[in-house]
Formats: C-alpha cells, sequence, structure tokens
C-alpha cells in the first residue's frame, strides 16, 4: 500500500513537472526563457515519472530498475548539456534576449549610502 501511494505521488508529481514545462514552453516570451522552463521543469517530471516507474517495478521484482535508473542518470547528465548547447548556438547566430543587460556594479547610479 505505501509503495502504491508513493508510485502515484511521484506520478502526480511527474506529472504536474512536466505540465508547467509545458505550459513555460508556450508562455514565456523570448527564446532563452523558453528553454529555460522546460529544460528544468521537463526534466524533474520525468525523473520523477521514472522513478515512480522504478519503484514499481523493483517492488514486484521484475528487475528492470536498472534500466529505468540508467535512463535517470543519462536525462540528468544530457539535459544541461544540450540545454547550454542550445543557448550558446542562439547567442553565436545573434538571437536577442528580451530581458535587460544585467548592470554593472562600477556602473550603477545607485546611492548605497557610503
Amino acid at each position: 500500500m505505501l509503495i502504491e501511494l508513493t508510485v502515484a505521488a511521484l506520478l502526480l508529481l511527474g506529472a504536474g513537472f512536466a505540465l508547467v514545462g509545458s505550459i513555460a514552453l508556450a508562455r514565456l516570451p523570448d527564446f532563452y526563457t523558453r528553454l529555460h522552463g522546460p529544460t528544468k521543469a521537463t526534466t524533474l517530471g520525468v525523473g520523477a515519472t521514472l522513478l515512480a516507474s522504478a519503484l514499481y517495478l523493483g517492488s514486484d521484482g521484475a528487475g528492470d530498475t536498472p534500466r529505468e535508473l540508467l535512463v535517470l542518470v543519462f536525462l540528468f547528465a544530457t539535459a544541461p548539456v544540450s540545454a547550454q548547447l542550445l543557448a550558446r548556438a542562439a547567442r553565436h547566430l545573434g538571437v536577442k534576449s528580451l530581458a535587460p543587460p544585467p548592470e554593472d556594479a562600477a556602473d550603477s547610479d545607485v546611492d548605497d549610502g557610503h
């Protein structure tokens, strides 16, 4: 009973993260923020779903747990790398961000009281 509840909670968590990542992909304003949302949220969503699968299959002795765990490790190793490569390629191609550029501390006009 406890394993089924844990599997159900992980599946709901995974579906929730995947939903948030999908909404972020559709709603965020530019390429860079659209890249960030699904990369983080969907990776966690698929990770929770794979953990649920590994827990469920491991509980009944099916023996397929190493496969799910290897996919999980591969996912967490490749998702940040692919996001970084996509962002660098977009920057190289001149894709502009809608976010304002960060201010340099030396160029700041803010009086900090000193």
